[in-house]
């Protein structure tokens, strides 16, 4: 990635959850581009988007044999999730009270949804939430207490997807990188992107997630 695929295409704006929705749906995610994703906020459209698409997760026999020690669940514990994505101590971390706050809204909305992984002791292992409408899932953050915890969490979400959407469906991860590539996340442009988004976001949102 070069250093244009990492620059806001608008600053500013309103950021309470019908613009984020409608930002969502054209293509763009929101970013603060101050200190640990302060303000100001930043709408980004990579010109490289990395994606998860039907048929390309890739399981290793390590993390098949780690999973045989958790249990996932969906939309659990949302907000201990999020919590956990947004601790302040993590390498990168964006998430502020304002986010936290937008996608406990959404949450509500039936919009934003979280995939808990939980270790046999019935702690909170690792998980991951996100957007959704239609068959799109736009992944915003993730996070692990346990080895493949996180990992985990993304094979149940792409069950999920593939029993409820068959091939219809797309994983948005926004930024690809080397970990998620090892995972089958690949790198589309920006305009098979909203050529992707455009057909996965017309599914009926009832045959995904229901609200």
């Amino acid at each position: 990635m070069n250093e244009d695929d990492l620059k806001a295409v608008s600053i500013g704006f309103d950021s309470g959850p019908a613009t984020i929705l409608s930002a969502y749906r054209a293509g763009l995610f929101p970013m603060g581009l101050g200190d640990d994703g302060g303000e100001p906020m930043g709408w980004w459209a990579p010109t490289m988007r990395g994606v998860l698409l039907p048929g390309d997760l890739r399981v290793s026999r390590s993390l098949r044999r780690s999973m045989q020690g958790f249990t996932a669940t969906l939309d659990e514990s949302f907000a201990d999730v999020v919590a956990a994505c947004a601790d302040p101590t993590r390498e990168g971390a964006w998430i502020t009270e304002h986010f936290s706050r937008l996608y406990d809204e959404l949450h509500e909305g039936g919009w934003a949804h979280s995939v808990e992984v939980w270790d046999a002791s019935g702690n909170l292992a690792g998980g991951l939430f996100g957007i959704s409408f239609g068959a799109v899932f736009i992944g915003e953050s993730m996070f692990h207490h346990r080895t493949d915890a996180s990992k985990a969490a993304l094979v149940h979400l792409v069950g999920l997807l593939d029993s409820r959407c068959g091939d219809r469906w797309m994983l948005d991860v926004q930024w690809s990188t080397a970990h998620l590539e090892s995972l089958g996340v690949s790198e589309v442009t920006g305009l098979e992107y909203l050529h992707r988004l455009h057909q996965a976001g017309s599914v009926s949102a009832s045959e995904v997630f229901y609200r």
